[in-house]
C-alpha cells in the first residue's frame, strides 16, 4: 500500500507529458553520448530516486539478504520507459 501511495504522490506532483519527456530527454542524451546533458539528467532521477527510497525507508543494508527492488519498480510504474534507460540498468546491478 505504501508503494501506492508513493506512486500516486509522484503522479500527482508530476503530469504525465512532464514524466515522459523526462525519461524522453535521458534516452536522447544517452543515445548522443552527451556527457553534461547526461550528468543533469541523472541529476533528475537520482533525487526523484532518491526521494523514492526514503520515503520507503529502504536502504541497502536492510535489502541486502533479500532482493528488494520496490524502488526501482515505483520509478518504473511512475516514469513510461524508464526501464530502457541506462540509469535504470546501472541501478539493477548497484540495488
Amino acid at each position: 500500500m505504501q508503494n501506492q501511495i508513493i506512486i500516486d504522490a509522484l503522479k500527482s506532483q508530476y503530469n504525465r507529458d512532464l514524466r515522459k519527456q523526462i525519461v524522453k530527454n535521458v534516452l536522447l542524451h544517452e543515445k548522443n553520448s552527451d556527457s553534461e546533458s547526461i550528468k543533469s539528467s541523472y541529476k533528475i532521477l537520482d533525487q526523484l530516486f532518491s526521494y523514492v527510497i526514503s520515503e520507503l525507508n529502504w536502504s541497502i543494508a536492510d535489502n541486502s539478504t533479500k532482493w528488494d527492488d520496490a524502488p526501482l519498480k515505483i520509478m518504473s510504474q511512475v516514469f513510461p520507459k524508464i526501464e530502457n534507460t541506462k540509469w535504470f540498468s546501472d541501478k539493477q546491478l548497484t540495488a
